[in-house]
């Protein structure tokens, strides 16, 4: 491989990790537990963005089930978001012609 082109696959390798970043805050999950009865939107960062909890749940007994279902609704959008995070890098990359098993960030 010519260093030439090496060194300009590495500037466009840059240059597309820095939109790749910009693509990630810009990716939004929706995440849920209880049958749908709380819901979370995080975005590409994990940072909560909204939670919407059903007025069903909002009784004195029910707080600790409540706390349980929020966290478990927080876990299910960020496991979406690391989904969609991995997606957009294998786009990405995909067109670099990497040599097979190069993982990035490196």
């Amino acid at each position: 491989m010519d260093f030439m082109k090496m060194m300009k696959q590495a500037k466009q390798m840059q240059e597309q990790m820095g939109s790749l970043q910009e693509q990630i805050t810009e990716i939004e999950a929706e995440g849920s537990s209880g049958g749908g009865l709380v819901k979370v939107v995080l975005n590409g960062k994990g940072e909560m963005k909204s939670l919407k909890i059903d007025p069903s749940l909002f009784k004195e007994d029910d707080v600790e089930i409540l706390e349980d279902l929020i966290i478990a609704a927080h876990t299910d959008g960020r496991v979406k978001i690391d989904a969609g995070i991995q997606e957009k890098t294998q786009e990405m990359m995909g067109g670099l012609g990497l040599p097979a098993g190069m993982k990035l960030p490196f």
